[in-house]
């Protein structure tokens, strides 16, 4: 597959988002996916930086971590986010995965970003590379 593609991350909960940008480039690798990975302060800035860069790609991973504190800051973030991530995928027919993952504390986080437990960001990487072959972008 000659495409390429972009990891958006999040460098808040900087060591949950590398587990997760380890799982995504492990599969990327594996299947001779290019990839570069930019970096937004934390997930609410991810759909901005795609926005910049949608022309560039020819599909991005979505990566980070919003962990459940005691305010509904939680929701407005996680919401705000994927909505942002959905309408840009659908606005540019560009493929986009969902490699931020909401945990209501840091032992989920650190289960779910672990390449060698739940690995999500693999997830996210597979899912693109299926998405990448479907509609030959």
């Amino acid at each position: 597959m000659k495409k390429k593609i972009c990891i958006i991350a999040a460098k808040y909960y900087q060591d949950v988002t590398n587990d997760l940008i380890l799982g995504s480039t492990s599969l990327l690798k594996k299947h001779k996916v290019k990839y570069n990975v930019l970096y937004a302060p934390g997930v609410f800035e991810i759909p901005f930086l795609i926005s910049l860069n949608i022309k560039k790609y020819n599909g991005f991973i979505a990566i980070g971590c919003v962990i459940k504190g005691e305010t509904p800051h939680f929701n407005f973030i996680s919401t705000a986010s994927i909505n942002g991530i959905v309408d840009l995928s659908v606005k540019f027919k560009k493929p986009i995965t969902n490699g931020i993952i909401t945990c209501l504390n840091m032992d989920q986080a650190i289960d779910r970003s672990d390449p060698n437990k739940k690995n999500k960001g693999g997830e996210a990487a597979k899912a693109l590379i299926h998405l990448l072959d479907i509609t030959k972008n």
